[in-house]
């Protein structure tokens, strides 16, 4: 059995030393919206000195310019990062858990680099040929899933900025598609538009011929 060492980076390690390296991270954004794609990452971080990137966490608990920094951070000194976008009108076809799925092993697979062991939140990834493991709550305690969460988390809000732009009645720029009291006062003033998500019921519910 392979333990886990103290601290964030404690899982990788173990992995690479018992001969599991490179170790990736997964993570998604987006999964309780009701409008917007979902977005994926997956991330290979280094372990030397000169790469390490400190203070990851779960990239909810990080302010907008934290995860903005921490972003750029991973993007420069990371080993290997990747991330995926599944539509709205997939997410439909798919329902969300699939899709969740889906999301989680199109990024691992796009990595430039191939893992030898894959870390994921919460959901386990099959299909990827090689080892990998479900942790609970693995973007608080893995910094290559919190990496991860990091790089959808940034990537999927600012794809929602810029649909704000384009479907500027729903407020995106704020929730970022989430059910909001100000998303659902948009959608039963004028009905949806072309990014909600037809599987969320409050979607269903308030769907009119309008045209935002």
């Amino acid at each position: 059995m392979i333990r886990p060492g103290p601290g964030i980076f404690g899982y990788a390690r173990a992995l690479s030393r018992a001969g599991f390296g490179p170790v990736a991270g997964a993570d998604e954004a987006g999964r309780g919206a009701c409008a917007g794609p979902l977005v994926a990452a997956a991330v290979i971080l280094a372990d030397t000195p000169a790469r390490r990137i400190d203070g990851l966490r779960e990239s909810k608990l990080m302010t907008p310019r934290q995860r903005a920094l921490a972003h750029d951070e991973i993007m420069a000194k990371a080993i290997a990062v990747s991330w995926v976008a599944i539509e709205p009108a997939e997410c439909d076809c798919l329902g969300m858990h699939v899709a969740d799925i889906q999301a989680l092993r199109r990024s691992l697979l796009r990595l430039d680099v191939r893992p030898g062991f894959v870390l994921t939140d919460g959901f386990p990834v099959d299909g990827l040929g090689v080892p990998g493991l479900a942790v609970w709550k693995g973007d608080q305690v893995a910094a290559c899933v919190s990496a991860a969460s990091v790089i959808a988390k940034v990537t999927r809000d600012r794809i929602m900025d810029a649909y704000a732009e384009q479907f500027p009645v729903y407020g995106f720029e704020v929730h970022k598609g989430y059910c909001t009291s100000e998303h659902q006062a948009a959608l039963d003033a004028v009905g949806p538009c072309a990014i909600h998500r037809w599987c969320v019921e409050i979607v269903r519910r308030t769907a009119r011929v309008a045209s935002p």
